[in-house]
């Protein structure tokens, strides 16, 4: 089976505007989180807010000018060298862009559509092509000057993930020679009041697996990836996917589907799951979330356990673009960052499976192969392994 590698890596997160941020903040153990009203106007919560400056969009058309557009252009920036020698060598035609997302260009039509509550008119501004969800992969495209395969993936937090198992698809059908792909969401108040609704939310940070967890924090970010089938440093080894169907918002509590895209990715890297160095867990710290995470994971690694963290209480739960992002913290660590550790209380739920969550104590060693989770509504799941080329 053809061989794909991720050749180039962005990202944007609370944690900075780079990779190179987002690894001094994993490096200290910081969490980079914003206490903000802005978003749910009758309580102050902590949010994974990017505070940069986010670049200018230059395309003139409307419907391009968009916060998540901005988000993806800064992380484009960071891998436009390598993208335009991929153009330049492909030609146009050869190139895809896959972008997950659940919010697209949705903060800005909120904007507008209160101009319209107040005032009664929208704004002249306003493009309701802003906020659909395949406005940033069609503006990335735009951007480039790219006409491969365009499209987006929109299933919740698996998104940004399962955009990088697509681009993968892409490559191997040789539909492309080389995919920009991954997630890019952005807040709103949507999300943040839709969580809340289902009282998912919590108003301190996130303690993922902790006794004491009351439910995530809200964040934004994007994680962009240059993915072709040419020799890499890092390989998209194994993908996973499985379906629970067991409830619209809640995992299935036995872990039964995590515990099958996990396997599935194993068998498609081709390597036991003994060999995996390092697992990010999807880790929400939600009741039921982590309940089922903690199950899945004793199943799949056994007594030995895995070296594992959570590392949204540095990100927050970035959605849609969740599982890039995370995916790019996997790509940083095999870089020779080390896993991340687990920032929370110490506090273990007796209930749960232990875990080997890392601790700051846990000297940093060489890691050759991480596992990353991403669990989202409906039971959408899957499991990415990303292995260092030696």
């Amino acid at each position: 089976m053809t061989r794909c590698y991720l050749n180039a890596m962005a990202m944007v997160s609370a944690m900075g505007d780079c990779p190179q941020a987002a690894y001094r903040q994993l490096t200290a153990g910081a969490p980079a989180l914003s206490t903000s009203h802005s978003f749910s106007p009758e309580d102050t919560l902590p949010l994974g807010l990017f505070t940069g400056e986010l670049p200018v969009i230059q395309l003139p058309e409307r419907h391009w000018h968009s916060r998540n557009n901005q988000m993806a252009l800064l992380a484009l920036e960071q891998i436009r060298p390598q993208a335009e020698a991929a153009i330049a060598r492909f030609k146009p035609h050869r190139i895809g862009v896959v972008v997950g997302t659940s919010t697209s260009g949705i903060s800005d039509s909120e904007t507008d559509l209160k101009q319209r509550v107040n005032t009664g008119e929208l704004p002249p501004e306003f493009d309701y092509r802003q906020q659909e969800m395949g406005a940033t992969a069609s503006y990335l495209a735009a951007e480039l000057g790219v006409s491969g395969p365009v499209f987006a993936i929109s299933t919740a937090c698996s998104s940004g993930a399962k955009a990088l198992a697509s681009a993968r698809r892409l490559l191997r059908a040789g539909l492309c020679d080389a995919v920009i792909a991954g997630g890019v969401d952005t807040l709103c108040h949507l999300t943040v009041q839709g969580f809340s609704a289902l009282e998912a939310v919590s108003d301190s940070p996130c303690v993922p697996f902790s006794h004491n967890r009351k439910g995530i924090n809200i964040g934004e970010g994007a994680g962009l990836f240059l993915i072709s089938r040419e020799p890499g440093e890092v390989e998209l080894a194994g993908v996973g996917e499985s379906s629970d169907a067991h409830h619209i918002s809640a995992p299935d509590p036995s872990g039964a589907g995590a515990v099958r895209c996990m396997q599935s990715a194993l068998r498609d890297a081709g390597i036991a799951s003994d060999a995996v160095d390092y697992v990010n867990l999807h880790g929400t710290a939600t009741a039921l979330n982590d309940q089922m995470e903690a199950r899945a994971l004793a199943k799949v690694f056994g007594e030995a356990g895995v070296p594992c963290s959570s590392t949204k209480p540095f990100t927050g739960h970035t959605l849609g673009a969740a599982g890039a992002v995370e995916a790019a913290i996997c790509w940083l660590a095999l870089q020779g960052g080390g896993a991340p550790r687990h920032v929370w209380d110490g506090q273990a739920d007796p209930d749960l499976p232990a875990l080997d969550l890392i601790t700051a104590s846990q000297p940093n060693t060489e890691l050759s192969c991480a596992l990353s989770n991403s669990f989202a509504f409906g039971g959408n799941n899957i499991s990415l392994i990303l292995r260092r080329v030696v």
